[in-house]
């Protein structure tokens, strides 16, 4: 399974970016997706997490009410719309896939991992 995420970019704070990921391969251990950043010096976190279905969702505290997490299963694509960005957003972000259905913030829990994209968030 190869994952490419896109849409990254710079943006003032206030702003909006789309992330995408799209998934390719061996398409159907592709079920639970997320996404996860990664600001310098710091650990990777928790962004948003999908289920299969699309129909559960889970989102980090920092992001909730802000980002927004959705999928196409059809194109095999999972998507982030982020609004209202700030300065503290500003991360590598990753998507990530799982076999399992179910929705997981626990980044071990991931077995395929996108190459990254950049968002940075001016203030």
């Amino acid at each position: 399974v190869q994952l490419q995420a896109s849409g990254g970019g710079s943006v003032q704070a206030g702003g909006s970016l789309r992330l995408s990921c799209a998934a390719s391969g061996r398409t159907f251990s592709v079920n639970g997706m997320g996404w996860f950043r990664q600001a310098p010096g710091k650990e990777r976190e928790f962004v948003a997490a999908i289920s299969k279905s699309g129909s559960s969702t889970d989102y980090a505290d920092s992001v909730k009410g802000r980002f927004t997490i959705s999928r196409d299963n059809a194109k095999n694509t999972v998507y982030l719309q982020m609004n209202s960005l700030k300065p503290e957003d500003t991360a590598v972000y990753y998507c990530a896939a799982r076999f399992s259905v179910l929705v997981s913030s626990t980044d071990k829990e991931y077995g395929y991992w996108g190459q990254g994209t950049l968002v940075t968030v001016s203030s």
